[in-house]
């Protein structure tokens, strides 16, 4: 094809070269670094904690021997081969006090803090750079590390938090969290190094050199994290080792991390909904805009704050609920009727991950009954409609409308049921922990030269708990696709990363999908590390006689296996399932 995942163009085409020419940013400076030093305080108080913790449960101390003289103890060497980058493991913890008088189960939380340690470590130094000058697309690059770096610190403390147990013995999250947290953690680091693909100098030099060993320190850590019970989380699951739901709960349930009243919230009339902040164009509101209701949502509240948007297209500068505005939900007064809108691209000298027209990183984020688009148009290539990076999110009843990279699933676990998807190239992409349920995708016609592909997963690491499941959904193309159907193919996904994991489950398949169903990234790429599976899916494009021979290519034949990407497994977990709520399948079929 010729096209690049993130930031790239057309072969033959050009984007301005980077100059050094952004301003500098000394008031964010000094708050970061404040905010650094007493989170800095925080870790340095937990790698004590934890230090201790190790000193009561074994004898003697590590302290005297000089770093270079340290060899690895039997628990470390154990711990360290259970992981991808066993020297960088063994390295890093032979430095970490405590770890050489540690016990195996020790080295599970000295992993998470370690790591901890050096993301905040690398958020602090490449911080120092805010006032260097940069070229646009740098600055925009560069914007986003810092960001994706703020979140895994916090996504690494609250792993850490929950692999150490507190004083009455709880913890904060389940294994499913620190999984899903960690997985979160990888995949923002590769957003960052992604972000800085296309472009060089000085700064991309720098902040490469600093973030250094960071992916394959979350990726050591969700190693051994992973092996601390029997689970799968190879991302292939042909053993089937992971324990199955005992009974299949009846139909009209939705997400147990949603309350009675909010999954109540989900399916009543707008009218009988008292919204805390209402937004109207025409002043008959609390606000004029999305981006004044926002601002009004408290931060790290346990409430649900609903926000009500009257019908009307509003177009603001890259929206976005941020990581600290948690429990908002987003209620509109239908599809085509509430539309949030935007244009920007690639072009515009920015990175995919900022074109969003509307983004929500905050956990426990909602949006029913709404539209969200991306006008770009084909030409501008990378142009995305909805971002979404939120844990536990639900998205019900919406339009998501673009043509290249329309939906960004970045991370943690979402949920799709009842939307209309649009778009042409990677259409549904990124790494999230996502299924999508009696949705629609619906294919448009591209640029001449182009080819459609719905889904571009990156899963990179066999550990991360992602994948997109798309279950008792239709595959439909619009007129002007099926009009001219014959000149464009149209696939079910291509691999992005090396472990990318897409399913395709009881859906009905329209006659523009190409009788191979799966497109090559570049050659041979990930053919033998990705899982692709199809199951009992019907329609004129639904047959797989001549599908690809890819070894990670499969038709499931087992319920058991099929079963894996359904809602009560893959992104809820059995003890998650709820008892009442909408119309919802959370087994493979009511």
């Amino acid at each position: 094809m010729g096209y690049g995942r993130l930031g790239s163009v057309e072969p033959g085409s050009s984007q301005p070269e980077p100059q050094d020419d952004a301003v500098s940013m000394p008031t964010r400076r000094r708050k970061l670094k404040l905010l650094l030093v007493l989170s800095a305080v925080f870790i340095v108080a937990s790698a004590v904690s934890a230090g201790i913790v190790v000193g009561l449960r074994t004898k003697g101390s590590d302290k005297t021997k000089a770093p270079g003289l340290r060899k690895p103890t039997q628990a470390i060497s154990r711990t360290c081969s259970k992981t991808r980058y066993p020297s960088l493991c063994v390295n890093s913890l032979l430095q970490f006090p405590g770890a050489l008088s540690a016990q195996e189960p020790d080295l599970v939380h000295i992993s998470v803090n370690m790591t901890l340690q050096r993301f905040d470590r690398a958020l602090y130094v490449v911080s120092e750079f805010s006032n260097v000058k940069m070229a646009t697309r740098v600055r925009f690059a560069y914007n986003d590390c810092l960001e994706l770096l703020d979140d895994s610190v916090d996504l690494l403390t609250r792993s850490l938090g929950s692999v150490v147990p507190a004083r009455d013995g709880t913890l904060a999250g389940s294994k499913a969290d620190v999984m899903t947290w960690l997985s979160t953690a990888l995949t923002n680091q590769d957003t960052c190094t992604d972000g800085f693909d296309e472009v060089n100098g000085y700064v991309k030099d720098q902040m490469l050199a600093r973030l250094s060993d960071l992916s394959e320190l979350v990726s050591n850590c969700l190693a051994i994290y992973a092996a601390t019970d029997d689970e799968d989380f190879t991302g292939v699951p042909i053993q089937n080792r992971r324990r199955l739901m005992g009974s299949s709960p009846e139909s009209g349930e939705l997400p147990g991390w949603l309350s009675k009243r909010e999954r109540s919230l989900l399916d009543v009339p707008v009218t009988a909904i008292r919204a805390d902040i209402v937004v109207s164009k025409d002043g008959n509101g609390s606000v004029k805009t999305i981006s004044e209701a926002i601002k009004k949502v408290p931060e790290y509240s346990s409430r649900r704050t609903i926000i009500y948007v009257k019908a009307g297209k509003y177009e603001e500068n890259n929206l976005k609920v941020g990581r600290k505005k948690m429990n908002v939900m987003f209620i509109g007064d239908g599809k085509g009727k509430t539309v949030i809108s935007g244009g920007k691209s690639v072009f515009d000298n920015m990175t995919t991950f900022h074109t969003a027209s509307f983004a929500a990183t905050g956990a426990g984020f909602i949006a029913r009954d709404m539209t969200f688009e991306n006008w770009a148009g084909p030409a501008r290539h990378q142009a995305v409609a909805l971002r979404v990076g939120a844990d536990h999110a639900v998205v019900y009843r919406c339009n998501v409308i673009g043509y290249q990279d329309t939906l960004y699933v970045h991370s943690q676990r979402q949920f799709f049921r009842e939307c209309d998807i649009y778009g042409t190239v990677d259409f549904i992409f990124g790494n999230a922990a996502v299924v999508f349920q009696n949705c629609t995708m619906y294919a448009r016609k591209p640029m001449l030269g182009q080819k459609n592909t719905i889904t571009a997963q990156n899963r990179k690491d066999p550990n991360q708990n992602t994948g997109i499941s798309i279950h008792a959904c239709r595959l439909l193309a619009t007129p002007d696709l099926q009009w001219s159907k014959a000149n464009f193919s149209t696939y079910l996904g291509r691999p992005w990363k090396m472990y990318s994991r897409t399913v395709y489950l009881l859906s009905q398949m329209g006659d523009h999908i190409h009788t191979r169903g799966w497109l090559e990234w570049n050659a041979t790429f990930a053919l033998d590390t990705l899982y692709y599976g199809e199951y009992m899916n019907y329609g004129p494009g639904a047959a797989v006689g001549q599908r690809v021979g890819w070894p990670g290519y499969r038709v499931i034949n087992s319920t058991v296996e099929a079963s894996k990407f359904t809602v009560a497994q893959f992104i809820f977990g059995s003890s998650w399932l709820p008892s009442t709520g909408v119309a919802f399948l959370a087994g493979l079929s009511v």
